[in-house]
């Protein structure tokens, strides 16, 4: 039972992924903005997910696993990274990388503070 549901939380998650960054990378922006996003906000579901007290364990494979999963994705973070350093834009390549991970653990965290507090 559990693949299946990490499956289907996959079917919603993945799809989301690449509506984000195809829409943030259009007009000729940095498509490296909607992999920021999706980061961040995958980050900020799976904390509150994890911050739930009683939180049953299909719930995590669902949401947690499925949908964040695939929603985020850290080898895109990574390809983005090098096509920046590549581009020559170092200090924007490391401005990408300390805003993903400030913000993507700074949402996770607070999240989870907001989950555990309700």
């Amino acid at each position: 039972m559990t693949p299946l549901l990490v499956a289907a939380g996959a079917l919603v998650g993945a799809p989301l992924r690449l509506l984000v960054t195809r829409l943030a990378g259009r007009g000729g922006r940095d498509p490296a903005v909607g992999t920021l996003a999706v980061n961040v906000a995958g980050s900020a579901v799976l904390g509150a997910v994890l911050g739930l007290a009683e939180v049953a364990d299909w719930v995590v494979a669902l949401v947690g696993v499925g949908f964040c999963g695939t929603l985020t994705t850290f080898s895109t973070f990574g390809a983005d990274t090098v096509r920046l350093t590549e581009a020559r834009a170092a200090v924007r390549a490391a401005a990408y990388v300390m805003a993903t991970l400030v913000l993507g653990i700074g949402a996770a965290a607070a999240a989870w503070l907001l989950a555990r507090a309700v």
